[in-house]
């Protein structure tokens, strides 16, 4: 058998601890079960990825904020954060596992996350 492996496939994800990383891909959505709006940032580097979904609701500013400043990009009042202006930019990033249930199911998961969101 065959396993196809396309573009952006070939590296696994990111091992546990703090890593420099670049964004290299945004994608949009809205969240399955509370039709949350999000945006999913892909950050890597040589040894692996990791996609974390940054969600945009008033109880997610402090995190969006964290990932803007530690790649330079500061809120101002009355202006507009743009997603496409993460692109390219360096970070450092402390990866980790985290485990919650599942909405739907009740089902435990464990997924990557990245969190404490530094100037690299």
């Amino acid at each position: 058998m065959k396993i196809p492996v396309e573009k952006g496939q070939e590296k696994g994800f990111l091992p546990n601890g703090r890593h420099v990383v670049e964004i290299t891909d945004i994608q949009e959505g809205t969240s399955e079960h509370q039709n949350v709006p999000f945006f999913a940032a892909r950050m890597e580097n040589e040894d692996g990825f990791l996609t974390q979904r940054f969600y945009t609701s008033p109880a997610a500013m402090p995190i969006l904020l964290s990932l803007y400043s530690a790649v330079g990009i500061h809120a101002e009042g009355g202006k507009d954060l743009d997603t496409k202006e993460l692109l390219g930019k360096k970070l450092s990033i402390e990866v980790s596992d985290h485990t919650y249930a599942e909405p739907a199911t009740g089902a435990e998961r464990t997924i990557k996350q990245a969190t404490g969101f530094q100037a690299a």
